[in-house]
């Protein structure tokens, strides 16, 4: 879920990183109008890179396609995605108070408490412009 959306991420265009016969990354994106939004993005294990090489590629793929933004939707909760995002060069564009207490009337699952015990109540954009999009 994120902004209103259901996702099912086995349907949307995937890019994969491998290290010869395994998966060791995924990010999953839609593109819409002028913008890629990254949907998902996985790293296993993190923190040895993956995760910069996959958000670097889907900024190339936007740029390769003259799209002008790359977007994504994270939880208030989510310090480590805020600051992996942000290193990055994304920027916050917009917050969604109460975005996530909504999405739970369509998915029941999404916990009350997140990462680090912080309640999950809202959602985060953040984006970064292309050059030349």
């Amino acid at each position: 879920m994120a902004h209103g959306v259901a996702y099912d991420l086995r349907t949307l265009p995937t890019l994969v990183a491998d290290s010869g016969d395994d998966v060791v990354g995924v990010v999953t994106y839609v593109i819409e109008g002028d913008s890629l939004e990254v949907v998902s993005i996985d790293a296993v294990p993190p923190g040895h890179g993956t995760g910069t090489v996959l958000l670097a590629a889907a900024v190339e793929l936007a740029r390769s396609r003259g799209l002008r933004r790359v977007w994504l939707i994270t939880t208030n909760d989510n310090i480590d995605a805020l600051r992996f995002y942000q290193r990055r060069g994304m920027r916050i564009a917009a917050v969604s108070p109460g975005a996530v207490d909504r999405s739970r009337s369509v998915k029941p699952s999404i916990p009350l408490v997140g990462a680090y015990g912080i309640p999950l109540r809202d959602e985060l954009t953040l984006e970064l412009l292309i050059d030349g999009g």
